[in-house]
């Protein structure tokens, strides 16, 4: 009986983990190498925040397109509204809460990371600075 018992809290335990494991999505593997990234360009780095991340999409730049110093010149200041592209197009929320959908394809995720910071920062965004934007809108 014993011998049964500690198979099944075994097996339990094999399952739980798997479960937990295959849990993780597009989202946290884009974390995950964006923390990966981040931790080889500088070995103090010791995780993301979305604090930084939030300062950095209301940080006005003066490196990138005139037009377009900050995140929030396109995107709301609050991340759950809908922003509006110059030519006058809406832009879907960027908080995951209000837009479930986002950040799941990441090569999409990239595209936009790597044509938004170049006009609003003047040069690709860092893996932490993409780690921490990104935490940030998750968190939202």
């Amino acid at each position: 009986m014993r011998r049964n018992l500690n198979k099944t809290a075994l097996f339990t335990i094999l399952a739980l983990t798997l479960s937990s494991a295959s849990m993780a999505g597009p989202r946290e593997d884009q974390l995950a190498q964006y923390a990966s990234l981040a931790k080889a360009a500088n070995a103090a780095f010791s995780g993301f925040s979305a604090e930084r991340g939030k300062r950095l999409h209301h940080q006005a730049f003066a490196s990138g397109k005139p037009d377009t110093p900050a995140c929030t010149s396109c995107h709301d200041k609050d991340s759950r509204a809908a922003g509006r592209k110059l030519a006058g197009k809406s832009i879907e929320p960027m908080a995951l809460s209000a837009s479930p959908a986002r950040y799941t394809d990441p090569a999409k995720v990239e595209k936009w990371f790597r044509r938004n910071c170049n006009e609003v920062i003047g040069r690709e965004c860092s893996a932490q600075e993409k780690g921490d934007w990104l935490s940030f809108m998750i968190s939202q």
